[in-house]
């Protein structure tokens, strides 16, 4: 319920906050809540995970794209994803979590999340993500970058991204 809550607040707030271009990135705000906490008191590391996704929904929709990515009928999900922990985010801390694009490959689109609480990096994830139609199949890389006005010359996914998102595919056929 706790989650619900803060994407209503975010969808309330984030249309009051200031525009982001997907390009740059965006910061969305959090503050660390007792129900977010694990058993030794301190964010629980799947809501490192549930805030990305809030974050990430932020980002698109603050960026004007949600609506157009909505209307199209498509939606994104995550196919993969690795975090890696620095410090503990502990009760009633602030923190951003900062997103931005990575870049693309064939068939999937990478973004970076980087979670900071007074000016350092306390946890940092990296997202592959693929956009679905409802109608069936997935949207290609030409109609999304069709969706944002061009991709930059200079998105280039890091090679390091590349290895990782090869290193993490799951065989159609396992054991075959």
């Amino acid at each position: 319920m706790n989650l619900y809550l803060r994407l209503l607040l975010l969808s309330l707030f984030g249309r009051s906050r200031s525009r982001t271009d997907v390009w740059q990135g965006g910061r969305t705000p959090f503050r660390v809540l007792p129900n977010d906490l694990d058993v030794i008191r301190h964010l629980t590391n799947s809501r490192y995970l549930a805030f990305c996704d809030l974050a990430r929904l932020d980002w698109l929709q603050r960026s004007g794209h949600w609506p157009q990515i909505t209307a199209r009928g498509w939606y994104p999900v995550v196919t993969a994803q690795t975090i890696t922990y620095r410090r503990s985010l502990k009760l009633w801390e602030k923190f951003h979590v900062h997103t931005r694009m990575l870049g693309v490959d064939n068939r999937n689109t990478y973004v970076e999340q980087t979670f900071v609480r007074r000016g350092e990096t306390v946890a940092r994830a990296v997202v592959q993500a693929r956009f679905l139609k409802r109608s069936g199949g997935s949207v290609s890389q030409t109609e999304l970058e069709e969706l944002v006005g061009g991709y930059p010359a200079e998105l280039e996914l890091p090679a390091w991204v590349k290895e990782w998102a090869d290193s993490v595919r799951i065989a159609k056929n396992p054991g075959a």
